[in-house]
């Protein structure tokens, strides 16, 4: 090695990054045995920010823009090494760069089901996921509670701490929540917004913002969704009894309508029976109507026609109405 190339090693004029993929969070400069000149350049792009370390202890920090090092905008590091204002002689300190680029697309789900206590079914166990996206804020803070000195970070070094941290928000949620899973299911974007004002305390305390989270679905176990749509489609449904009367009205409408086929037309022997007794009920109150026989005399051993519904004795072999086989 010439002696060109040995002093060309040893002292930097310029420092940059030029980030070579995604998430990677922080980088350490590699400054191996080589020192930093006095009145250098240090290049911060728009997505970065840059921390001058000495001996481990995070000093300065520079934002976006071309920087030149001297002890005027070194305060901090100045401090720390005990450098006059007419400091000219290279330095040794490390630099790290921080990402300050959103990180998209990160994932969380809930490994387990999770168990809490829903108002209307007791305790129930659940599933959800969706996606969050954040970014470096405080390099500062990230370095010392997150990063270190390692010489580079990245963004699925810390995927595991944040899902479970978000998981264990949302059980939390879930929990002091006076709302019921259905409502909560059909707000997911209320529900997501509820995890995310929870969960920037814990991100800002690691140096990052978290700048979007979204609820992509929440579930139950199998066999409490269906209890879920059965309670669904009764709610639908509103008012079972006048549905009922409104099927037996049309179904004697199309036996009135086939006099000589009311078998061939599907009304069978319970169809029959049920739909009887629910013209009693529904015309009890009010009167005999003309299409309607007036009821027997109370006490009276009657029963009703298995084909048209009509009230007859109960000994009778054959409808007086319709003429059908009793």
């Amino acid at each position: 090695m010439s002696l060109r190339d040995f002093i060309s090693k040893q002292f930097i004029d310029v420092i940059e990054w030029n980030e070579p993929e995604d998430g990677i969070l922080a980088w350490r400069y590699p400054m191996s045995d080589m020192e930093i000149q006095n009145g250098g350049q240090l290049t911060v792009r728009d997505s970065q920010m840059a921390a001058f370390v000495n001996e481990g202890r995070i000093a300065d920090v520079f934002g976006p823009g071309l920087h030149t090092l001297s002890t005027r905008n070194l305060p901090v590091l100045t401090d720390l090494m005990n450098w006059t204002k007419d400091f000219k002689s290279p330095f040794k300190s490390d630099v790290y760069f921080f990402s300050t680029r959103l990180q998209i697309g990160q994932k969380w789900g809930t490994a387990t089901p999770i168990t809490f206590r829903e108002k209307e079914f007791g305790a129930v166990t659940l599933r959800g996921y969706g996606i969050y996206s954040y970014r470096i804020v405080d390099p500062k803070t990230f370095f010392l509670q997150v990063s270190g000195t390692r010489e580079a970070y990245f963004a699925g070094d810390l995927e595991g701490q944040l899902r479970e941290t978000i998981v264990g928000r949302m059980t939390d949620i879930f929990a002091s929540s006076a709302v019921s899973f259905l409502d909560m299911a059909a707000n997911q974007a209320v529900f997501a917004e509820k995890i995310a004002n929870a969960m920037k305390p814990t991100f800002a305390g690691l140096g990052l913002e978290l700048h979007q989270f979204v609820v992509e679905n929440i579930s139950l176990p199998e066999d409490l969704q269906k209890i879920m749509d059965q309670r669904i489609g009764v709610s639908m449904a509103g008012d079972l009894s006048r549905i009922t009367q409104l099927e037996a009205a049309e179904s004697l409408s199309l036996a009135a309508a086939n006099p000589g086929g009311v078998a061939d037309a599907g009304v069978g022997l319970g169809a029959g029976m049920a739909m009887a007794q629910t013209m009693m009920a529904a015309t009890r109150g009010l009167g005999a109507s003309a299409s309607v026989t007036e009821a027997p005399a109370a006490g009276a051993a009657t029963k009703f026609c298995t084909a048209c519904g009509k009230s007859m004795p109960r000994v009778a072999k054959f409808c007086p109405e319709c003429g059908q086989s009793q």
